[in-house]
């Protein structure tokens, strides 16, 4: 368990993000990055770090006030053994906000196509290669999931 959060943000809320690095995962400056680009877009981050276990996302989404969105970064390629115990702790601390995956998601010079389809199978609603498409989605999240329909259709 981390010892400490960064809870800060700068300008109009916009609501709170949950940030970190997958359990398995020490990469961490991408992550801080992150937070100081969402924070600038007027989001409250909380950045949970690296080593984030799934759990501990979880329970800090389930704190969070005005919670927008859970961010998962994953560097090392061990995004969906990291997740696997996602669906059972989405469902026990009832996060119901957009969970979003982004990062090097699988192993190796080839990468798994079937990535995302198993990250989504875990639960995770969105995959970002850039933290624009956060802000971009959470403006208008209704019309990226029917964008994704229709696309699965």
């Amino acid at each position: 368990m981390h010892l400490t959060t960064q809870k800060t943000s700068i300008g109009v809320g916009r609501g709170t993000i949950v940030l970190g690095v997958a359990a398995s995962d020490a990469h961490v400056v991408a992550n801080h990055l992150i937070a100081m680009f969402l924070r600038r877009q007027g989001f409250e981050v909380i950045n949970l770090g690296a080593c984030t276990p799934t759990e501990e996302f979880m329970r800090a989404a389930s704190e969070a006030d005005h919670l927008a969105a859970v961010l998962i970064g994953s560097l090392n390629g061990h995004a969906a053994d990291d997740l696997a115990d996602l669906p059972r702790l989405r469902a026990q601390y009832k996060v119901s906000a957009p969970i979003i995956v982004g990062g090097n998601l699988s192993v190796g010079a080839i990468k798994k196509v079937n990535i995302v389809e198993t990250l989504r199978g875990l639960g995770v609603d969105e995959v970002f290669q850039h933290p624009r498409q956060i802000v971009e989605y959470l403006q208008h999240p209704r019309h990226h999931i029917l964008q994704r329909e229709l696309e699965n259709a």
